[in-house]
């Protein structure tokens, strides 16, 4: 008879550890494992799970890099690339449920955290707008332009003709840096004091405008840089 892999123990102590204390019980790594297991179920998982982790920084950098970069890491195939993105996918609209059409934006919390789950780990810049009616419910969110790894290219004119299209009465920019700076750039400044000035004239107001990284947020409206 043939005897047990080695890790078949191995997969069932992990299970039992966080079925009893959840995630908490396990080290980053040992969870990517487990996930590993569902596409992977006849190979030791540990290992693969340990060297996607080393290439790519930390967990969070396995689930934000690409489906093609994941196909790189020897071990991965289609399969497991797109089980990762998935949960990926799933991560986000969970953090998206409470921010749904026509609910309320009452936390700011809220907000930032779907954004960080969403942006912070992006490779190239992304600016993206919220658009809400006069009770601050959510009329739409719109990626309005993707740039490169250190700056995107913004048009007021598409910011506002959406606005005036959704008939919003305010609106929230936002956009992601990269490098992981959270200083706002001279640029993103001008930019929101351009927004701010043409938005007021049609009596829309500009709520915030958030900068996301993987190390927090800034927001304009905290910092006391809105016009």
């Amino acid at each position: 008879m043939k005897s047990r892999p080695h890790y078949h123990g191995h997969r069932e102590r992990l299970r039992q550890r966080f079925l009893q204390h959840s995630a908490e019980a396990l080290q980053e790594y040992e969870l990517l494992e487990m996930l590993l297991q569902y596409s992977i179920p006849r190979r030791d998982t540990k290992p693969l799970a340990k060297s996607l982790i080393k290439r790519f920084g930390s967990l969070a950098g396995v689930f934000d890099t690409t489906y093609e970069d994941l196909l790189q890491v020897e071990g991965i195939g289609p399969r497991t690339a797109i089980q990762i993105r998935l949960v990926k996918a799933i991560m986000e609209q969970y953090m998206r449920s409470p921010l749904k059409r026509g609910r309320r934006l009452s936390s700011a919390r809220t907000v930032v955290d779907y954004l960080k789950t969403k942006m912070a780990g992006l490779f190239d810049e992304q600016f993206r707008v919220f658009y809400l009616d006069s009770q601050n419910r959510l009329l739409k969110e719109s990626l309005i332009q993707e740039g490169t790894p250190t700056e995107t290219v913004v048009y007021p004119r598409r910011v506002i003709e959406e606005a005036l299209r959704l008939k919003a009465t305010g609106i929230i920019l936002i956009h992601n840096h990269p490098s992981g700076s959270l200083e706002p750039s001279r640029n993103d400044i001008q930019l929101t004091e351009r927004l701010c000035g043409i938005a007021k004239e049609l009596g829309i107001r500009v709520l915030d405008h958030l900068i996301i990284t993987r190390e927090g947020y800034t927001s304009f409206f905290e910092r006391g840089l809105l016009v």
